[in-house]
């Protein structure tokens, strides 16, 4: 069995594009995966989360890019995947980002 080296591509010059479609290209602006907010508010809602979960009443929460709010009762902050776990009148158990909860509000 003999070994046949196989050559190197020829290098590109620069200024021209290549027609490689495995090539990355760079793709438009993508939005924001979670919203920039400052420290403040972070703790205001860290403040408020911790008030819902300790009270067990049913909340309203405005999701960041949610088509609807999510109506539950939070069940568990979680630390260490900043996951808030709201659970529903139909006792399903959504998780939603702690950066990605833009209002809190109560069901009075």
């Amino acid at each position: 069995m003999t070994f046949k080296p196989v050559p190197k591509p020829p290098k590109r010059e620069k200024g021209t594009r290549s027609t490689n479609k495995l090539e990355r290209v760079p793709s438009s602006k993508k939005p924001p995966k979670h919203l920039d907010r400052d420290e403040f508010e972070l703790e205001e809602l860290a403040a408020i989360l911790n008030e819902a979960k300790e009270d067990n009443k049913i909340r309203t929460f405005v999701i960041y890019r949610g088509e609807e709010p999510v109506t539950g009762v939070v069940t568990k902050l979680d630390p260490n995947t900043k996951l808030i776990h709201i659970v529903d009148k139909m006792r399903i158990v959504n998780k939603v980002h702690f950066l990605d909860i833009l209002k809190v509000s109560s069901m009075e």
